[in-house]
This record gives structure tokens, C-alpha cells and sequence, in this order.
């Protein structure tokens, strides 16, 4: 990895005893329509509240339920071909970014949700460019749309979320930065906060660590908040909160806070809670990109994203006497297991959590955004896109409160040698490490063949 991301922490008393915060900021739709409504939506977002100080904390029941109860009379479903589930999707680029101007110049700035949620796109599996239609289309499986019960806009039969325009603006508006560092979210303890915390536990020494409200009030208190980091994209964006949430969700599933809705994947601590844990060293994990190598035809004219997209990877750590972090290069077997593990049972949780859907859909965007600059197929198409790809574009991205400060959230466990407080998270993508590994296979020219391009008068099919 080219940077740190998310770590977890560990701090001793009678063996080990681990620490791990978790950031909460679950992703959501935000409409355009709603930018009346800018401080209801960012304190009642999927189950997170962010103030103007970005302070992140639950929001109240009936402010969950008012922000669905408007999502849903504000979102409509679609009608005709866009609400029949299709295999492959078809988007003109071309064809977006006319219709795109044309909602600026004659619908006062406000998209269409076809727009919005580009005709329901679920994944993008194929890039084709043709240059005889001056067109770049994206294509993969698409259908109709409904807000679901946590808010996420997703399909109208499979549950999966469905692609946001501005998730795919900040792609593409980022895609230099994404070279030069990739894109990550960080959230870590000040190195005050550890010192504190050790200071806690060392006091504790010699006495039997009991995990009393008391006692989690002074974890929490001694730890202190953990500082948000997010590099390569807009701290205020919705591409910004879905690598959040994506990290805070896999965080307490890992942690026992939540039961995981997926079948055969518990959670880290019940994994180890009959085991033996090392007493110097503490896993962390992270989301990274997942992809074979991406198919191309001869004539680099059609392009295929392979692999399952996501995977999660672990590292152990410790903490330092200062305070500060360091890796060890090597990875415990009880935390490999588990990362293997959401590994293999990525897609499924997809389905049960939209989040984790949401976050594939950005690292598909990212490696679209990567392959359509490395390749220069804009130019190859003769397809300019200002409105989509300028950063001073007429064209704005929507605006959410940044996520700023986390309040620590602890889960104990008894062990056989140890208590254990834990939790750990990240994300990383490295989009262009995707987009360079290529290989020819023919096929994929068929497929573009049998695909054909929306037709100018329609930019999706």
C-alpha cells in the first residue's frame, strides 16, 4: 500500500487488550432538489448524524423516518424500458453530458433522477468506445429504482445500489489524483489518545479488568476522538461518506456491535473468543480493489472489468511507548481467516448491505475513470466532456457536512488469556494499478458488435 489507512489500536493489561473506534457515517442519497433541506439530510443520513463541526454521532428515530418519508415522495420510480431489469445497461457519455446541459439550461439546474442515478446502472462490467458515434457507452447490468428502507436508492429487484451521477463526476474529476496517491479514508487516534489510553490499562495493572458501563465511559474518555482522513477526493462529497461508511460498517461487524446479515460470517471476536491472541501485536484491515486483469479487443475499442471487485486485507501493528503506530509485515491467522472470509462473502453482504454495494460501485467508477485517461479514450471517440470531467464545471458536485472527528465505539470479549477491545477498518483504491493490467481476448469485440450504442435521440438504452 502506498499509505497507511485505518488502523486499529492495542494497548496491554493482564496479556492484551485491543482497541478499536468506529467512524459512523452511512452513505445515502442526497438529492438535488433537497439542497433546501441541507441541515435535515446531514443529520439524519443513514443512521449518523455530521454537524457543521463534523462531530459524528446517531441521529434521533424521527429524524431517520422523516429523511425516508421525503426520499421516497422526492424519488419515483421509473416507467417504460428504465424500470425492466436488463442485463446489459447501456449509457452514452456523449449522450449524458447533453443531457446534462440541458437540465442547466432549461430545467434550472435540476436533474432528472434518470440523470441522477444514471438509468439505473447497477455495475459497470464493459467500456466501449466508438469512434464513428464520437461516443464513449458504459454498459452493465441496469433496471428500475426504489428507496429502500435505510435510504440507499437500489434496484427494484435485486436490492443493489444503483450508480450515483456524482459519485461518477468525482471519479472522474479526481482521476490525477488518484494516480499520483490513490484514493483512501483514515481514521486514527491522536498519539495523546494512546498515551492516555495505556496510562488507563497500566493503572489497571493487577486488578481484574471488568468491562462496567463505568469502565467503557473511561476507555472512551481517555482514548479521546479519532481524526478523519480522507485523500484523493472531496472531503465533502457523497463519494467521501460512502468510503466511510464502508470502513465503519466492516469496523463493527468485526467488533460484535451489529450482527451480520450475511450467513457463515461472524465477527472477529467470536472468532478468536476460545483462542490464544498474541499479546504484542494488532490486526488492522482494509478494502481494496479486487479485479482481474481487464479484457480489451485488439483494437482497444471495448474493454472489460473482470473480478469480483472488492477485497479485504489485513496487516498486524503495535503501538509504540509514544504513542505512535507501526506495522509489522506480518499477518496473524485468526485475522487473515476473517478477511478471507468478508472476502468471499463480499457479494452476498452487497446485497444485505447496500454500502457495501455502494463502495464496489465507486472502485468500478475509479477503474473507468483510470482506463477512459490512460488510454486517451476521449480522444480515440472524438468525445468531449467538459461538463462531466471539468472541476470548475457548471456542473456542481452535491455538498454534505465533512466528516471531521469520531467518537470511539468499544466491544469487549473475555478470552482465554486476555480481554479484548476491538475493531479496525480501511480503504483503499488504486485505480490505476487495475487499468494497466490488460489482456487481449477477442470476445469482448463480439460483445461490443452485439451491444450497439444508445441512439442520439435517447442517451441511455
Amino acid at each position: 500500500m502506498s499509505r497507511r489507512v485505518l488502523t486499529s489500536r492495542l494497548f496491554r493489561s493482564h496479556g492484551i487488550c485491543h482497541l478499536a473506534v468506529a467512524a459512523a457515517c452511512l452513505a445515502n442519497l442526497c438529492s438535488p432538489a433537497m439542497a433546501g433541506h441541507q441541515n435535515f439530510r446531514n443529520s439524519s443520513v443513514g443512521g449518523v448524524s455530521i454537524d457543521v463541526e463534523g462531530v459524528v454521532g446517531p441521529p434521533s428515530d424521527s429524524g431517520r423516518q422523516l429523511l425516508l418519508a421525503q426520499l421516497r415522495k422526492e424519488v419515483k420510480s421509473p416507467e417504460g424500458a428504465l424500470n425492466v431489469p436488463v442485463e446489459l445497461r447501456m449509457v452514452s457519455l456523449r449522450g449524458l453530458e447533453a443531457a446534462c446541459e440541458d437540465a442547466l439550461k432549461n430545467n434550472l439546474g435540476q436533474l432528472p433522477d434518470e440523470v441522477k442515478f444514471l438509468a439505473g446502472l447497477q455495475r459497470i462490467q464493459y467500456v466501449f468506445v466508438y469512434p464513428e458515434e464520437n461516443d464513449i457507452v458504459l454498459a452493465g447490468p441496469g433496471e428500475g429504482w426504489r428507496v429502500a428502507d435505510d435510504a440507499t436508492v437500489v434496484g427494484v429487484t435485486t436490492g443493489r445500489p444503483v450508480l450515483h451521477l456524482d459519485d461518477f463526476l468525482v471519479a472522474l474529476r479526481t482521476v490525477h489524483e488518484a494516480r499520483r496517491g490513490g484514493i483512501s479514508v483514515s481514521i486514527d487516534p491522536t498519539a495523546e489518545g494512546n498515551r492516555n489510553l495505556q496510562q488507563l490499562f497500566d493503572s489497571q495493572r493487577g486488578r481484574p479488568l471488568n468491562p462496567t458501563p463505568q469502565f467503557e465511559a473511561a476507555v472512551k474518555q481517555a482514548f479521546g476522538p479519532q481524526m478523519v482522513t480522507l485523500t484523493g477526493v472531496p472531503e465533502t462529497s457523497h463519494f467521501a461518506r460512502v468510503l466511510v461508511a464502508a470502513d465503519y460498517r466492516m469496523k463493527r461487524l468485526a467488533m460484535n456491535l451489529e450482527k451480520s446479515p450475511v450467513r457463515g460470517f461472524g465477527s472477529y471476536l467470536e472468532m478468536i473468543k476460545s483462542s490464544r491472541v498474541a499479546g504484542d501485536v494488532n490486526p488492522r484491515w482494509w478494502m481494496a480493489c479486487n479485479y482481474d486483469p481487464m479484457a480489451a479487443s485488439d483494437d482497444k475499442l471495448a474493454w472489460e472489468l473482470r473480478g469480483p471487485g472488492v477485497k479485504v486485507m489485513t496487516e498486524d501493528e503495535f503501538v509504540t511507548e509514544d504513542g505512535s503506530v507501526s506495522a509489522t509485515g506480518r499477518t496473524s491467522a485468526a485475522a487473515k481467516r476473517w478477511a478471507d472470509n468478508m472476502t468471499a462473502k463480499y457479494d452476498e453482504l452487497s446485497s444485505a448491505d447496500p454500502v457495501f454495494g455502494e463502495l464496489r460501485n465507486l472502485m468500478d467508477m475509479c477503474v473507468v475513470a483510470a482506463l477512459i485517461e490512460k488510454e486517451r479514450l476521449g480522444e480515440v471517440a472524438g468525445c468531449s466532456m467538459p461538463l462531466l470531467t471539468g472541476a470548475s464545471s457548471e456542473l456542481g458536485l452535491e455538498t454534505w457536512n465533512a466528516a471531521k472527528r469520531i467518537s470511539p465505539e468499544v466491544s469487549f470479549l473475555r478470552t482465554r488469556n486476555s480481554w479484548i477491545v476491538t475493531a479496525s477498518g480501511g480503504v483503499q483504491i488504486e485505480s490505476w494499478q487495475v487499468a494497466s493490467r490488460t489482456d487481449i481476448d477477442p470476445s469482448v469485440t463480439m460483445v461490443r458488435k452485439r451491444a450497439m450504442p444508445p441512439s442520439k435521440s435517447l442517451w441511455w438504452q
